[in-house]
């Protein structure tokens, strides 16, 4: 098994008067040779929008984009029709392929928002665009990996076009538990969202990221309780 470890405080960043963004991958104006994504895996922001603000419309294209709420709401509308609010609690997946366009506007006009926002290289260029959105309150279960994303349309939580499995687990201080690979060539991301876990031996605080590879399993020791993402994805 090989890993590499991404600590919080080594992730770049961009910041504008309603916005705070981290960025653990290379984005915008951040660039590290050495954090060009993880496989297919091609971006995690941590964003932080102030109440009464937000991004106007704008657009992507070839590109599977995953946004996880973390506090707060956020008001989506595209130019397929939709128009939604997604809460912490919600998954939001939306298919760009031949090209869609979008904005994300805070719901509130005092209350910021926190949210992960994920982009997926697709393994199929111009599909037609898509949107999803799921809510994850009776997907989770405490103390386990449970399934949010997936490549199966009739799988729990979303989909999209990639072989590609999200797991979100909420988990109490002294479990142990172990993630095994929906498929073993993939590698897998992990992201901890709150709390502190062991995994090969590394200790991961609050918006640490490790990525591991050439395992078909991994087993996590929880320090204190904590929320985890783990993205498994191509990597070859």
């Amino acid at each position: 098994m090989k890993t590499i470890h991404h600590p919080a405080n080594t992730r770049g960043g961009s910041y504008h008067d309603w916005l705070k963004s981290k960025h653990t991958f290379s984005f915008a104006d951040y660039y590290a040779p050495d954090r060009v994504g993880f496989g297919a895996l091609k971006v995690i922001n941590d964003d932080h929008i102030e109440g009464g603000h937000g991004l106007s419309s704008h657009s992507h294209k070839n590109m599977e984009i995953v946004s996880i709420p973390l506090l707060g709401a956020l008001v989506h509308k595209d130019n397929m029709g939709n128009e939604s609010t997604i809460s912490a609690g919600d998954i939001q997946v939306m298919s760009a392929g031949t090209g869609v366009s979008h904005s994300e506007l805070n719901a509130s006009v005092d209350t910021p928002v926190k949210l992960l926002q994920i982009w997926i290289e697709p393994n199929q260029k111009d599909v037609t665009p898509r949107y999803q959105q799921v809510s994850l309150v009776e997907l989770l279960n405490r103390n386990q990996f449970n399934q949010v994303l997936s490549p199966n349309a009739n799988d729990a939580g979303v989909w999209l076009h990639q072989n590609a499995w999200f797991s979100v687990g909420e988990f109490d201080a002294g479990v142990t538990k172990t993630y095994t690979l929906n498929d073993a060539s993939n590698g897998v991301y992990i992201f901890v969202i709150s709390g502190s876990v062991v995994i090969d031996s590394k200790v991961l605080q609050p918006r640490d990221g490790l990525g591991i590879t050439e395992t078909d399993k991994f087993t996590m020791d929880v320090i204190s309780n904590a929320q985890v993402l783990v993205m498994e994805v191509p990597v070859g």
